[in-house]
């Protein structure tokens, strides 16, 4: 079977569900006008999704077991784009939350799957290459989506982000039967259910990870119910773990991680994705309110970044065949702890050359790290392991970007909070520069026909609406400095990895 036919079989449907990520946060508000949901019901559409994805990636390699992967993989494909057109035919917000769990059932298993048919399909020597085709899908998933969704809801309506998902998957569905193989290990097997770790399994994801998504718009633990979430998530994740270490055919085989490639590989896959992932988020959020861009004009300024990572990641897969893996993952690594740095710099007068050149160099750094990286956390796993292993690295990859957008959001918050409160300090009648700006600012609007009553009071509205620019300039100046440390830090767990025989023409999977 040629091995490029099975990889745009894999990755078709795998590109499609990682778009679906972030394709509805843009239409969101077309979708709450349109079904007559409140702002906190029409999140859930997001959450649900988030939700269901969390819960099904540990469990797919399991499931490819249980069911056999091409079995598994075509239902999950069919159960996705049957998701998404109900998601589109939705008749109020509460059919549309249904229909997104679905489509998060099916869509969660495609990753782990798609990645673990590839490193099957390639032999060792080209498993870069393998994870360059992965890596295109991944990376530039989250960056086209909020265009696609933008565009399409703009030009035609929100349904059409969800029906434009059906044809896709009936042809992946075509592919898979007709491309895809299952070896003898990865074909259907009689096991016995772990119920319990199943149940625990799904009530520690999916409160996890809507604990991620609600808590700081739920003001994280002052809210009872974000509170009553996070204890039921850690208890359940504790007693899954237990479970898992004694039952004869455990959902995650936690053994895995006796494998220390693999161990260090997953940390800094999880921090990684917390620190890159977290710069994606804020990068718009910047670029929308405080200079003043628009939504399309901010996907300009991500778009680039994509491109960049998509010839990267084909270069970094010719490489790791001729020099040591751990050396282009050190430099990728340093590459974006310096691209978020130089986000750092950023300020209110930025230009757009300015704002584009460091997310053009962390496409560089993210595009020379992931191929490396994904490389050698798996290069040391049998065959028979595979999909267990590839569902973990996508589940901590995955965790990592959410508790990122989660903490670094906080941060944002009440670091802009704090700045607020210091430059107020300054506002006062004592102090030389106010004393100087009041006046100025007033005769300004008095020349272009701004009359204010009583007389200073315009000026003084002025300043303080630059004074809060200010405070939340410098909250993102202060998180992406701490990105760029939180980068820096992940470097000595390269050293902890061995350097594997993927990087060896002809080298066996050990």
């Amino acid at each position: 079977m040629n091995r490029w036919i099975v990889a745009i079989t894999v990755m078709l449907p795998t590109l499609i569900v990682i778009v679906d990520t972030t394709v509805v946060n843009v239409s969101l508000n077309h979708i709450r006008g349109s079904l007559s949901a409140g702002i906190d019901e029409s999140t859930w559409a997001i959450t649900s999704y988030l939700a269901s994805n969390a819960i099904i990636i540990p469990m797919t390699g399991w499931l490819s077991r249980l069911f056999g992967r091409k079995r598994y993989l075509i239902f999950s494909i069919l159960l996705f784009t049957f998701g998404s057109l109900m998601c589109g035919s939705s008749w109020n917000i509460q059919s549309l939350v249904f229909f997104r769990i679905l489509q998060g059932i099916g869509g969660g298993a495609l990753q782990p799957i798609s990645m673990a048919i590839l490193l099957e399909t390639f032999p060792p020597h080209q498993h870069g290459m393998a994870m360059a085709i992965f890596g295109i899908g991944t990376m530039f998933g989250p960056i086209i989506g909020p265009l696609l969704g933008g565009w399409i809801t703009d030009n035609w309506s929100w349904h059409w982000i969800f029906y434009i998902n059906v044809p896709i998957g009936i042809a992946s569905i075509l592919m898979a039967l007709f491309f895809i193989v299952d070896p003898p290990y990865m074909e259907r097997m009689k096991m016995k259910i772990d119920y319990w770790g199943l149940l625990f399994l799904v009530m520690g994801f999916g409160c996890l990870q809507i604990v991620l998504d609600k808590g700081q718009r739920e003001d994280w633990f002052s809210s009872s119910f974000i509170t009553w979430l996070s204890y039921i998530s850690i208890s359940s994740l504790i007693l899954f773990i237990i479970v898992q270490c004694f039952t004869e055919n455990p959902i995650i085989n936690l053994r895995t991680f006796k494998n220390r490639s693999f161990s260090s590989g997953n940390m800094i896959a999880f921090f990684t994705f917390f620190c890159m992932f977290s710069s994606i988020v804020l990068l718009p959020i910047y670029l929308q309110t405080l200079m003043g861009y628009t939504s399309f004009l901010a996907g300009l300024v991500l778009g680039p970044g994509g491109i960049a990572t998509m010839i990267t990641m084909a270069i970094a897969g010719k490489l790791i065949t001729k020099t040591n893996p751990k050396a282009i993952l050190a430099f990728g690594i340093a590459v974006t702890s310096y691209s978020v740095h130089l986000m750092a710099q950023f300020n209110l007068l930025a230009d757009f050359n300015t704002i584009i050149w460091p997310r053009l160099v962390m496409g560089v750094g993210m595009g020379f790290l992931f191929i490396p990286l994904t490389t050698l956390t798996l290069s040391g796993i049998r065959k028979e392991e595979m999909g267990n292993a590839t569902a973990i690295f996508n589940l901590l990859r995955n965790l990592g970007a959410s508790f990122g957008v989660a903490i670094v959001t906080t941060i944002l918050v009440r670091r802009a909070q704090f700045h607020q409160v210091h430059l107020v300090e300054h506002l006062n009648p004592f102090d030389r520069n106010f004393q100087l700006a009041v006046p100025q600012i007033s005769q300004i609007l008095q020349d272009k026909g701004f009359i204010s009553f009583p007389p200073n009071q315009g000026s003084l509205s002025v300043i303080y609406s630059q004074l809060i620019k200010q405070a939340s300039m410098l909250s993102f100046n202060d998180v992406f400095y701490l990105l760029s440390i939180m980068i820096l830090l992940i470097l000595p767990l390269v050293l902890l990895m061995k350097k594997g025989k993927a990087d060896v023409p002809g080298a066996g999977m050990h």
